[in-house]
């Protein structure tokens, strides 16, 4: 009995060490919010360049336009479509038939940042209301763990992520819309002056993204979080104000500010290969006509479905993921997060959180 007794013991310590096994020390999400999949896997939209959303067609088609696909989805990210596209994995082009999408039914902000992040749809979270979300998150997990405590912090435009992934009861540094980061650093103070004279073309409650980008950017370099969070917020605003060459602009812009962030990680000993970098959206938009790009929600065909990006230590260089008849979700990505770290994501609720994805670990 003993001795059966210790081989179980032996059996399920290998286990949980096999499990713990990965090279993942470090990890980045970033959202780009309401990006489409079809800009990412097709470039600039013709029929919506050459609608009434894009005054500027001549500008516009100068800068992002090219017959060719593979070149022209690479004018527009072009860090997703060298670096990423070389070292990583690009899920969600449904065009080869590989399909990535939203588990909630409302196809919008707030219950998909909750699905990112909680590794389940909640329909109690149902609205873009300023609500402490009554979930445990994924990022809080994380800092309850040995070795993270303090670790952990998120970055973002919009205003409302303090109650998505409600600061008050987590303990994880959210800074958010213009509220000022305290941190005895130059580069920091500096920023917060900023945020209060610079005006946003979106509103008074979304920051520059450029401004959370760089704060998110000293607070690294400072702090070392172990586990962060930057969510970008202006490609949603300019394609609800209807204004296609912005929105393309800016998409271009999260690009330039992914490839510096890149580059900040592997430039630094502590983040150097040992960091795995996931890039994804809250939700799609439209797509059946170039008016219906503006919108999302579940009056809008199409617009649950979206895409993710995904590249590090632990995840084999595949670039663009085939045809697949497995649908991926988004109540997937808490379970893979914490599944890089090396560790098993709970709810608080007792809620199933979804499983994390084979593929971003598979050889």
């Amino acid at each position: 009995m003993k001795i059966k007794s210790t081989l179980l013991f032996l059996i399920v310590a290998f286990a949980a060490n096999a499990f713990s096994q990965t090279k993942t020390k470090n990890i980045i999400v970033v959202t780009l919010d309401g990006l489409r999949w079809q800009e990412i896997f097709r470039g600039a939209d013709s029929t919506i360049i050459n609608s009434e959303f894009t005054p500027n067609k001549k500008e516009v088609n100068q800068l992002f336009w090219n017959d060719q696909t593979e070149k022209r989805r690479a004018l527009l990210m072009p860090f997703l479509w060298s670096t990423v596209m070389q070292k990583g994995q690009l899920y969600g082009n449904r065009d080869l038939g590989n399909k990535e999408e939203v588990s909630n039914p409302y196809y919008f902000s707030y219950p998909g940042y909750n699905e990112i992040m909680t590794g389940f749809p909640d329909k109690r979270v149902n609205s873009n209301d300023k609500i402490y979300n009554p979930n445990i998150n994924v990022l809080e997990f994380i800092n309850q763990q040995k070795g993270y405590e303090g670790k952990v912090a998120a970055f973002s435009s919009w205003d409302v992520f303090p109650y998505i992934l409600n600061d008050k009861r987590s303990g994880v540094l959210v800074n958010s819309g213009i509220n000022d980061l305290k941190l005895e650093n130059p580069q920091i103070n500096m920023l917060n002056e900023m945020q209060h004279e610079m005006l946003s073309p979106v509103g008074d409650d979304v920051r520059p993204d450029v401004l959370t980008y760089q704060f998110a950017k000293q607070f690294m370099l400072d702090k070392h979080p172990k586990a962060l969070y930057i969510a970008f917020d202006e490609t949603d605003d300019y394609a609800h104000g209807g204004y296609y060459q912005f929105y393309l602009k800016q998409a271009h812009n999260e690009d330039k500010m992914l490839q510096d962030l890149w580059n900040t990680i592997q430039s630094d000993p502590f983040y150097k290969d040992q960091t795995t970098l996931l890039i994804t959206c809250d939700h799609g938009r439209g797509d059946d006509s170039p008016k219906s790009w503006r919108s999302h929600g579940t009056e809008i065909p199409n617009s649950k479905q979206t895409w993710f990006a995904i590249m590090g230590p632990d995840t084999p260089a595949r670039g663009i993921m085939p045809a697949s008849s497995t649908i991926i979700y988004h109540n997937q990505f808490a379970q893979t997060i914490a599944k890089l770290l090396g560790l098993d994501f709970k709810s608080n609720t007792n809620h199933e959180v979804g499983d994390a994805i084979n593929s971003v670990f598979s050889k």
